[in-house]
């Protein structure tokens, strides 16, 4: 029985794990607007106060100041747009995955200028993948402290570790103007409906055999 529930178990991480693997290749949102883009096979939602899509720009280049070439393999590209962001708000913007997926990123594209520390204050801790200078601007890399990424003039990629449905957001900071794209490197997995009923069925067995011990200890003990 032992070796039953192992197995179940075995199968039932590995299917829940299997697009959690560390594959550095991210695939990147295309907006068709502000509210709403494209990351095949998902749809990416957007609520918050962008002032509008800018497409075929930036270049998002250099490709090392968005992609690290270990963590994420590749930048996004011009044609997959920006959602422009003027800041200087508390209005929580959102960012909502039609299915969850797996290590989110973001890619964020001048952040503040001289003078102007601007941020993006996440509910969830980011972690620093890349930054440096822009084709557009020049700049420097991106920080992070906490949930907090900052910048005058910056530029990079954070990622999310984990999975997820939505990530939020604040831009408390105005300035003219800053924004992002957002990837992932994979769909979460959803157990196949035959490794649900294997798991039912261990459980099942496993009850079975407890009250048969239940049953036999009350036996020996009459």
């Amino acid at each position: 029985m032992k070796k039953l529930l192992s197995a179940l178990l075995s199968a039932f991480m590995l299917a829940s794990a299997a697009s959690a693997a560390s594959a550095a290749v991210v695939t990147w949102t295309t907006w068709d607007s502000t509210s709403s883009g494209t990351a095949a096979p998902i749809t990416v939602t957007y609520s918050g106060p962008a002032a509008e899509l800018v497409t075929n720009y930036p270049s998002y280049t250099p490709s090392a100041t968005f992609a690290d070439g270990g963590l994420v393999d590749n930048a996004p590209v011009a044609a997959n747009g920006i959602l422009k962001i003027f800041g200087g708000n508390t209005s929580t913007q959102t960012l909502t995955f039609s299915q969850a997926v797996v290590n989110p990123v973001f890619a964020i594209w001048s952040l503040g200028q001289p003078g102007i520390d601007a941020s993006f204050v996440f509910n969830q801790t980011p972690t620093f993948v890349s930054g440096g200078p822009n084709a557009e601007y020049g700049g420097v890399p991106i920080t992070v402290t906490g949930n907090t990424v900052s910048g005058m003039e910056a530029n990079g990629t954070v990622m999310f570790m984990g999975t997820f449905t939505s990530l939020s957001w604040t831009n408390p900071v105005f300035e003219n103007w800053y924004g992002f794209n957002v990837g992932f490197q994979s769909v979460a997995a959803v157990p196949e409906t035959s490794t649900w009923i294997m798991l039912i069925l261990g459980f099942c067995g496993l009850g079975f055999m407890a009250c048969r011990r239940q049953k036999t200890v009350k036996q020996l003990l009459a």
